[in-house]
This record gives C-alpha cells, structure tokens and sequence, in this order.
C-alpha cells in the first residue's frame, strides 16, 4: 500500500521536500490570513489572493493572472486546511518520488491552476451573468494527484499493488459524490484538476517512457 506513511518526521522532510514546501506554505498563510481577519470571509480572502472572475468583464480571471496561484495556497476556514493538508500529506509523496521534485512541483502547479480556469469557464455559462466566482483552496492541485493515480491505476497497473488501486477508484468516487452534495464545494474546480492531472501526468509518462526505451 504506497498510500500509507511510515517515515519520521526529518525523512519525510528529506524524502519530500516539495511536498513538505507545500504543506509549510498552506500552514503559513493560513496563520497570516488568521491573524489578519476572518478565514471565512470572501471579502477578506479576495484581499489576500483568492482566485475570482467577473463573468460579463473577465470570465477567466486574466486581469488578475496571480490569483491563479495564490489562490492554491488558501483555505477558507481550518476544516477546509486540515482536510486538504491530509490529503497532500499522504497522497502525494509517491508522485513526488515518482517524477523527481521538479516535476512534480510543476505538475502540482498546473494541476492547481487548470481547475481554477475550468471552474472559471463552466461558472461564466452557469453562475448569475452578474456574479463574481471565486474560489479558494488546493483541491484542484490535489485531486490532480489523484488523477494521476488513476492513470497509473488504469494503465500501469503493475505499479500499484490492489489496495492502492482501489484506494484511488474509492477516493474519487467519493471525491465526485461530495462535491456534488455540498454546494461549498468546487465541482468543477476538482474536475478541472483532475481531468489535468490524468493528461498531464499521460504526457509525462509517455515521455518517461521514450527515454528509458533510448536507455
């Protein structure tokens, strides 16, 4: 089971130093957001980084383009944070291991912003003409990971042993039923960076694998 975490605190940190990146800038900009305000407050989340996107002037979010990214690193509320610090924290050091830090650091990245824009499309078509979308969170990034995984689950299944394998299918399973059920939740924002993750991460392998053919 890749999914089950055995290392101690300092080779963690040695093993994933991305991951672990990820999760102390999550941690930290939380306390900042904390300390200057309400964690739950949409205006307050929009003056520190939130992604968000005007339908009728800017349905993509393009004049504020770093928002895209910011807005990965943000959590509305500490539910929200330590839901998804798990997630990062179990989930993603085997891809971390599997694509070497840089790539995975670039992966996360994209993953992350591809859902924000997705969300941003389907809500311009959906949402009241006049609404401002936004949305805060590292779901989109996260469930990246986990498309991923389901790549290798699907297509490279000696890599994955049976209970990682149906770890994933159960996790997006789920993933896909709560986001329809709690209206809070991002939808799309998750599709978005799934549906980047399994493609992405399809572009990568296909890659890694002409090189190791060469080899």
């Amino acid at each position: 089971m890749i999914f089950l975490r055995y290392e101690s605190f300092r080779g963690y940190l040695r093993a994933y130093p991305v991951t672990s990146v990820i999760i102390a800038l999550n941690l930290i900009y939380f306390i900042v957001i904390a300390f200057t305000g309400d964690t739950n407050s949409t205006e307050h989340l929009i003056d520190y980084g939130a992604f968000t996107s005007y339908a009728p002037g800017d349905p993509l979010g393009t004049n504020e383009p770093w928002r895209y990214v910011t807005s990965i690193f943000m959590h509305a509320g500490f539910q929200h944070l330590l839901f998804n610090m798990f997630s990062v924290l179990v989930f993603a050091p085997p891809l971390e291991r599997l694509l070497k830090s840089f790539k995975y650091a670039v992966f996360y990245l994209l993953c992350g912003i591809l859902g924000n824009a997705l969300s941003a499309v389907v809500s311009s078509f959906t949402e009241d003409k006049w609404a401002v979308h936004v949305a805060v969170g590292a779901s989109g990034a996260i469930y990246g990971v986990y498309g991923a995984f389901l790549f290798i689950s699907l297509f490279r299944k000696a890599w994955l042993d049976e209970a990682s394998r149906k770890t994933v299918y159960m996790i997006l399973g789920f993933g896909v039923v709560y986001s329809i059920v709690i209206p809070s939740i991002d939808l799309w924002g998750h599709v978005g960076g799934g549906l980047a993750g399994f493609l992405l991460y399809g572009l990568l392998d296909r890659a890694m694998s002409k090189k190791r053919r060469r080899y």
